[in-house]
């Protein structure tokens, strides 16, 4: 199968929606103390209409519900909220997911205690249990966060689609360099501005927006020119920029989720965008290598095959467009 071929079967596989377009949610468990040993829960399954993941947290023997859990149904996700009490505390205790080890999807543990000290854990199938430390160092902090972001930008389908649609509209390697460095820095600039709450736009038209950018440089590769290179081809790195601004907001909204620990704030947002570039670069490295490989093979990639990965990330754009804004107007 071509490349042409296959980025026809993948891409329309990505548009099975505008949320799952964006990032593949985890679970998230937010635990609040309120009062000492009392926590409020904050229990978020991603989810389908009426149909959620058989996801469940179970808490430690010592801890009692105090209230019984409200429920609701939000977009993308099943929510319960309710208010425990831990006699004698958290720390050495074990919080398990159950049903974890079942699916393809993490979860998310964001404690904060009553001294504004944050513990943050991520837990997979293979590891589903959590045994409360208490306090985390900042090594701790910067690991967890790191893999975060390289797990963000690696499931968040549209940025790379961006990403993807640059690589093809660009013929020039050093250009491809400053362009996508231009992206960089513009989407860290809005991640960090909104995560800090210096900046702020509404989740929902940054989403559609960030879809139309995708459309935008699509339309643009069916347009390329070698000979008569336009204005977007010449200063790419420009419009990169320009909606780099916004997809940064689409990392904050994720990282928003996710919450920043008060004792290291700094680290935590620093070691995120670390990883949303480790994580963008390894797609980087991975598509160059396969458009090598092509060439290596073909002698060229065929301006047909061009054109048609261009239609198939047009489409799927579009899809999310109109999907999003659907969502928006709902």
């Amino acid at each position: 199968m071509r490349l042409w071929q296959l980025l026809l079967v993948l891409l329309p596989l990505l548009a099975g929606g505008p949320a799952a377009a964006h990032e593949l949610r985890p679970a998230y468990l937010d635990l609040r103390e309120v009062a000492p040993n009392e926590l409020t829960v904050l229990w978020k399954v991603p989810a389908l209409g009426q149909m959620r993941l058989g996801l469940h947290a179970r808490f430690p023997e010592n801890c009692v519900r105090k209230t019984e859990p409200a429920r609701s149904i939000e977009t993308g996700a099943y929510l319960e909220r309710w208010t425990t009490y831990c006699s004698g505390g958290l720390k050495g205790r074990t919080i398990t997911i159950d049903g974890l080890s079942s699916t393809m999807t993490d979860a998310l543990v964001h404690i904060t205690y009553i001294d504004g000290a944050t513990e943050i854990a991520r837990l997979t199938p293979d590891l589903p249990s959590l045994t409360v430390a208490g306090q985390q160092t900042t090594l701790d902090v910067a690991a967890t966060y790191f893999v975060l972001g390289v797990e963000h930008i690696l499931s968040g389908f549209d940025h790379l689609l961006f990403v993807l649609a640059l690589i093809l509209l660009i013929h020039d390697l050093k250009q491809l360099l400053k362009t996508i460095t231009a992206f960089t820095v513009a989407h860290s600039i809005t991640l960090a501005g909104s995560a800090l709450g210096y900046l702020n736009l509404p989740q929902p038209p940054v989403e559609a927006i960030i879809a139309l950018s995708i459309a935008f440089v699509a339309s643009e590769i069916l347009k390329s020119d070698p000979k008569a290179s336009r204005l977007s081809e010449r200063y790419t790195w420009v419009v990169a920029f320009a909606f780099g601004l916004l997809h940064g907001f689409g990392f904050a909204g994720a990282l928003k989720e996710i919450g920043l620990p008060h004792s290291d704030i700094p680290m935590a947002l620093l070691t995120f965008n670390l990883g949303v570039e480790a994580g963008q670069l390894i797609f980087i490295v991975a598509v160059l290598t396969v458009f090598a490989a092509s060439k290596a093979m073909l002698g060229t990639i065929p301006s047909i095959s061009r054109a048609a990965a261009a239609y198939a990330i047009g489409i799927t754009a579009t899809f999310w467009l109109i999907s999003r804004l659907w969502t928006f107007g709902g």
